[in-house]
């Protein structure tokens, strides 16, 4: 691995990836050299969601790296233990785990129905659960071991609570989780940590669920979380472990001073919305 480009013959297990965050994280981490697999839901179009597990692995190799795409549905945990197996037989380890797939459901108790509930607890709590349990063995085989999931930092605030408890409680558990590996196997040179974005991202969750073309228009572009992933995950793992970071602070630390460039269409630096939980 060179010193110049840390994720360079890296593997990187990722679940979701076919757009959005995930997707740009793949590519950016593909263009430093990385081999990706990806378990993802989307075989065919949507006309809801762009994208596929094909167009994805797609942009992955035309960014330099091996792509890996797995059909599955990361509630599923025999899809989550092949996935496993296939990455590991297919580039001989796991480097990087990178819990990305979330749903979102943002209404309260007493108006989300049950099967929604379970859903966004399905995904975001109990699929980073499985993932992580799955990969762990393999990561601790690796000579630089990085769990990296999208979730935001432990904020108290009740209004989080009074506003959509169970999305809450589905994303501070991914939080809480990742926490607990970076504490239960601090000794083993594993670096766990946790990104969250300081304002909205253009991807379709926030198109079809938080602000429709409104909330586009207070956007910046996935980018901006991938640049800040491929920041920590070059960190030293005793740096790195049990952090929760924002991703514009990342990339300020890292001496990042412009950020028009992140901007999604027709978004303006005066008009950017802060996301959740911040």
């Amino acid at each position: 691995m060179s010193s110049q480009q840390p994720l360079a013959g890296r593997t990187v297990l990722m679940s979701g990836g076919s757009r959005g965050i995930g997707l740009a994280i793949a590519v950016r981490a593909a263009r430093d050299g990385a081999n990706i697999a990806f378990i993802s839901k989307t075989d065919n179009p949507d006309p809801r969601l762009p994208g596929t597990v094909h167009t994805a692995a797609a942009e992955i190799e035309a960014a330099g790296g091996q792509a890996l795409p797995i059909v599955g549905d990361i509630r599923d945990d025999d899809t989550v233990n092949d996935a496993v197996a296939r990455t590991v037989a297919r580039f001989g380890g796991i480097d990087i785990l990178v819990n990305n797939a979330s749903a979102i459901a943002l209404t309260g108790i007493g108006e989300l129905p049950l099967k929604r509930y379970d859903l966004i607890q399905d995904i975001n709590a109990r699929g980073t659960f499985v993932l992580t349990t799955a990969a762990l063995p393999y990561l601790l085989k690796s000579s630089a071991p990085r769990v990296l999931t999208l979730s935001p930092p432990l904020n108290l605030d009740r209004r989080w609570l009074a506003r959509h408890a169970p999305y809450t409680v589905s994303k501070y558990a991914m939080t809480m989780l990742t926490l607990g590996v970076a504490e239960q196997y601090r000794d083993q040179r594993i670096a766990a940590c946790c990104l969250w974005p300081r304002t909205l991202v253009a991807t379709a969750a926030v198109q079809n669920v938080v602000g429709g073309d409104g909330g586009m228009r207070a956007s910046r572009r996935p980018g901006i979380m991938a640049d800040a992933a491929a920041v920590i995950l070059a960190l030293p793992a005793s740096e790195a472990n049990g952090q929760c970071y924002v991703d514009e602070d990342v990339l300020r630390a890292a001496g990042v001073r412009e950020f028009s460039r992140y901007l999604h269409d027709g978004a303006t630096e005066d008009g950017l919305e802060t996301d959740l939980f911040l």
